[in-house]
Parts: C-alpha cells; sequence; structure tokens
C-alpha cells in the first residue's frame, strides 16, 4: 500500500521534494485562501499592497474588474520570475495568479458577507492571505509582482521577503489615500501588515527547504 501511495505521488520518500500532486494541491489550496482573502478585505471596501493593491486601486477608481487587472498587472514579472527563479517556479507562478484571479471572481457567487466590520476584514483577510502566499511559497511559486521580487532578495541577500514586500506595500497604500477614506486605509494598512509580519514570522527558507 506505501509502495502504491507514493507511485500514485501522494507521498515521497525524499521530504526534501514535493511529488507533483502535493504541488497541485498546494498551489489550489493556496490560490483559494488568497482568494477569499482577497474577497474578504474587498467585502469591506479595503485594499491591500503589491500588484492586488494596484489592482484594488483600478477596481474602485475606474470599475475595471479586480481579477482580470491582478492577472494582467502581473503580467511583465514573469520576466523576472523566468530570469532569477527559473521555468518551474514560473509557470507554477503563473497557474497561482490564473488561479486566485479566477477564484476571487467566482467568490461573490458562492459566498454573500452582508456587513463585516473593516477592523475584523483587516485581520482575517490580510491573515487569509498570509496562509495563501506561504502555502505557495512552500511549493516555489508566488502570487507574482513583489512577491516575486521579495524573493529574488530573500535569496540573494537574505533579507526576509515578509520586510520586502511590507516596505512596497506602505508605498501602494499611500496612493489609496486618493481614491479611498482615511479610515479604510486605516484598515488596509493593518491587513497589509498582518499578513506581512505572518510571512515574516513563518517564511524562512532555513526552516522549510522542501522543493
Amino acid at each position: 500500500m506505501t509502495q502504491l501511495i507514493s507511485a500514485l505521488g501522494f507521498r515521497n520518500a525524499d521530504a526534501s521534494r514535493h511529488t507533483a500532486i502535493e504541488d497541485v494541491q498546494g498551489i489550489f489550496c493556496g490560490s483559494l485562501v488568497s482568494a477569499i482573502g482577497l474577497y474578504m478585505l474587498a467585502s469591506a471596501g479595503l485594499l491591500t499592497g503589491s500588484t492586488a493593491g494596484i489592482a484594488f486601486l483600478l477596481h474602485y477608481a475606474f470599475g475595471i474588474n479586480f481579477g482580470l487587472a491582478f492577472f494582467l498587472l502581473n503580467l511583465p514579472f514573469f520576466y523576472l520570475s523566468l530570469k532569477q527563479l527559473g521555468t518551474a517556479f514560473t509557470i507554477k507562478t503563473f497557474i497561482a495568479i490564473a488561479l486566485t484571479s479566477a477564484l476571487t471572481n467566482v467568490q461573490p457567487h458562492v459566498l454573500q458577507i452582508a456587513d463585516i466590520a473593516p477592523a475584523w476584514a483587516a485581520l482575517i483577510g490580510g491573515m487569509l492571505l498570509g496562509f495563501g502566499l506561504l502555502a505557495l511559497y512552500r511549493h516555489r511559486a508566488s502570487l507574482g509582482g513583489v512577491g516575486i521580487l521579495g524573493i529574488c532578495i530573500q535569496e540573494r541577500f537574505g533579507i526576509r521577503a515578509g520586510f520586502v514586500q511590507m516596505a512596497v506595500d506602505l508605498c501602494v497604500l499611500v496612493a489609496a489615500f486618493f481614491v479611498a477614506a482615511p479610515a479604510i486605509v486605516f484598515y488596509s494598512v493593518l491587513g497589509a501588515a498582518v499578513m506581512n509580519l505572518f510571512l515574516a514570522i513563518n517564511h524562512r527558507n532555513d526552516r522549510y527547504i522542501a522543493l
């Protein structure tokens, strides 16, 4: 039975490597949790950082579909990913971004949030995004944008990806003052801080080395 499970790809004798099925479930679950986190933020009118934050800005300011904007904004970062992080990482990231974009658009049809306090949306939404990104990072994928840049900097200079993303996210959220009320921006910053602190604490290459 053990040999059959291993042959089907559900378990790998080499603990330092993921099987294809492990990658599929990890990327799907990470994308789904991230999509729910983004929907939680959107339900309270909040934003986040990175390319998702820019997509939120475009959505709130011009009514552009969030999922489509999120996907298109990430396209330029695939070149950096391909050059710096390899073909496998780039393909997994492309799939994760496409899945997250699609699943975010699906959420209003399967999950209705009539009312939620902004502070709670920031806390839960930021935490869900942190969980989702952590799952993707551990399967050598990301949600693109600053996430790709953060991983490149972490692997080359040892600066944690969460701290890199936090710095860029704060810059994106400053721009939110032009399209949102100060209270919304405050709670958006809270959500971004929750997400990035979660990643900074939990995402370390020396603790999780599976590929």
